[in-house]
């Protein structure tokens, strides 16, 4: 009976691929294997002054499926984006100290229109599936910062620049668990800007970042 109500679901509602477009799956093997090397380390133009890792470049399907979690308002992705954030979190994680997560902040308009935030979706699933870890959303951005697209490195750091802070009331280091590794977690990394940004509050506020992973590097 189940198998039957999930194909008159398929039916009603076409599965396609995130990646790659394949019909009748969320997320196909292929896919997954683009997403599960080792991560990159990668220097933006922007210098965030922590290490940054990617876990693949911006095209084929890593890019298709962070723009399908992004604009096609596939939640489903959050996924296998986060399970591959997690193989990657734990190829460079310190297994003796405890991880906290931070997603990297986007536009409230944005998230409203994608029916959630892509990144802090990812790396919730990312965080359940790690032992001793645990997501905090502290970031968050002020009012007047612009789409990204389209923008070159300047213009992204004058967009960003001192819109990107600790909201009231969020944890510092302090508060978090004794040699917690803080790690922010974002999907792509262009110029740097916005994790430079993100470092920049999160220090600020006396929290010591250790490193950035994103799923894909341009």
């Amino acid at each position: 009976m189940g198998a039957f109500f999930a194909s008159a679901i398929d039916l009603m509602l076409p599965r396609a691929c995130g990646g790659c477009g394949t019909p009748g799956t969320d997320w196909c093997a292929d896919c997954a294997a683009a997403l599960s090397g080792p991560p990159i380390r990668v220097r933006p133009r922007a210098d965030p002054r922590v290490p940054c890792w990617a876990l693949a470049p911006y095209r084929g399907a890593p890019r298709r499926a962070v723009l399908a979690a992004k604009e096609q308002h596939r939640a489903d992705l959050a996924g296998p984006l986060g399970f591959a954030l997690a193989r990657g979190l734990d190829t460079l994680r310190d297994r003796a100290r405890p991880l906290i997560l931070v997603p990297a902040p986007t536009r409230a308009g944005a998230a409203r229109r994608r029916g959630g935030d892509p990144v802090t979706g990812a790396a919730f699933v990312a965080a359940s599936w790690l032992s001793d870890c645990r997501p905090v959303r502290m970031l968050r951005l002020r009012a007047g910062v612009r789409d990204s697209v389209g923008l070159g490195r300047g213009d992204r750091q004058h967009n960003l620049r001192g819109r990107i802070i600790v909201a009231p009331g969020r944890p510092n280091q302090a508060r978090f668990p004794a040699n917690a590794e803080v790690v922010l977690i974002d999907d792509v990394l262009t110029t740097g800007a916005t994790v430079t940004e993100s470092v920049r509050a999160l220090t600020a506020a006396g929290v010591t970042v250790r490193a950035a992973l994103v799923t894909c590097h341009a």
